[in-house]
């Protein structure tokens, strides 16, 4: 039918399907990005002619079209259903996947095998044998995987923005608690009395924020400060604040904050009070008054699915309305896909404001992460304070970038 053939496009299924199936047990990290979407987006390609093909093969009579077509259309609103309601109510992990890889690669078998003609009862075993063989393998790696992301994990939950993990890991003074939003560490703490109020991951004292916060605090030690974050993770920039400090904290998932508050302690040891807004952050900020911080975090981008809306010149304008004068902004801009500094940069000078970089490697004995953060100020000598000496470096704008807006983003001028 057209440019199906199956004696090319079945072998490819073959290949396709069973690259899909393996790919996601490598880990996030584990090849280029271009590499990973050109191989899923090929064998998406290959399983797409393959089903169409086959449909087009067994288009009925022209009487029956009517009811051709609406099994088609029926069956694609269910599929939709299934993905986008039924599986993020009833299943705690990504399984529609896997599922929909068994199922394309057992249809497919049913539908060839069942309308083949064999010469002789010794293909037609070798032909079931064979598919079906394919059909148990995928079906194997993928449990396999899920069996792995799923073992030693104290809490697996799911609602429509995703999957979250809880953890429990190493022994005695490095034994330790993680949160997990899909392949992506939201936060982790350490699990003894002694060690579990210091901050970790990309929050320490050495990170661009840390710095931002310590900053603040030596700058008034006798006033309190007040901070605003934009996605909670697992609380652990509540490490910084003062009795009399006010953290206003803004996430959209309330299944992030139930397991900060449950699972993590940084809630329950804040010395500083504390105000969550359950709310897109971007709305939220849009429907209040000038809040007045003296800090801003923006930490919404260290995933695979980067809220674009967050990052626009119409966002930067809500945050910086909501600045003092003498305000910081500070962007957590780590990722492992997207280069999203020259963004934070191009906002920055659109507004007149001063834009610094702050690196840190990491510290793997005290549970910190390697860390990128912009942060933005108004007036450059801010950069000068001793907290910022040799690690605060000058952004160099990329003279091709286009600002994004409401109107325009382009992910691609960012991949790394």
């Amino acid at each position: 039918v057209g440019w199906y053939r199956r004696v090319v496009f079945l072998p490819l299924l073959a290949l396709g399907l069973g690259a899909m199936a393996y790919l996601p047990s490598l880990g996030v990290s584990a090849l280029p990005v271009y590499l990973a979407m050109g191989i899923n987006l090929s064998a998406f390609f290959v399983a797409c002619m393959v089903c169409h093909g086959e449909l087009a093969a067994i288009k009925p009579h022209p009487s029956q079209l009517t009811t051709y077509f609406l099994m088609l259309a029926t069956g694609g609103a269910l599929g939709g259903l299934f993905v986008g309601i039924v599986a993020p109510y009833c299943f705690n992990s990504n399984f529609e996947l896997s599922i929909g890889l068994v199922l394309t690669a057992l249809v497919i078998t049913l539908v060839v095998l069942r309308g083949h003609e064999f010469s002789t009862p010794t293909r037609r075993a070798i032909a079931w044998a064979t598919a079906m063989s394919i059909v148990a393998a995928i079906a194997y790696v993928r449990i396999d995987d899920h069996l792995y992301e799923l073992t030693d994990a104290k809490v697996t939950a799911r609602n429509f923005y995703g999957t979250l993990r809880v953890f429990n890991g190493g022994e005695g003074v490095a034994a330790r608690r993680t949160l997990m939003h899909g392949q992506i560490v939201h936060g982790r703490q350490f699990a003894t009395p002694a060690r579990e109020d210091l901050p970790t991951a990309y929050y320490s004292e050495e990170s661009g924020v840390g710095r931002a916060l310590l900053a603040k605090t030596a700058q008034f030690s006798n006033s309190p400060l007040h901070v605003g974050v934009v996605g909670v993770g697992i609380g652990t920039l509540l490490t910084y604040g003062r009795a009399g400090d006010l953290y206003r904290l803004y996430d959209i998932d309330p299944l992030v904050i139930h397991l900060a508050r449950t699972e993590f302690t940084f809630f329950a040891h804040a010395k500083a009070s504390t105000e969550v807004v359950i709310a897109d952050a971007r709305l939220a900020l849009e429907r209040e008054a000038a809040q007045q911080f003296d800090v801003l975090v923006v930490d919404a981008f260290s995933g695979d699915a980067v809220p674009i809306h967050l990052l626009t010149k119409e966002a930067f304008a809500e945050y910086f309305k909501h600045l003092k004068p003498d305000g910081v902004l500070a962007v957590h801009v780590t990722n492992r896909f997207l280069d999203l500094i020259p963004v934070v940069k191009a906002a920055a000078d659109n507004f007149g404001r001063q834009a610094r970089l702050v690196s840190f490697e990491g510290d793997s004995d005290r549970l910190i992460f390697r860390s990128n953060w912009v942060l933005i100020h108004a007036n450059g000598d801010f950069f000068a304070r001793p907290e910022f000496k040799d690690v605060a470096h000058a952004v160099t704008a990329r003279a091709d970038f286009r600002i994004w807006d409401d109107n325009y983003s382009s992910v691609l001028a960012v991949l790394k």
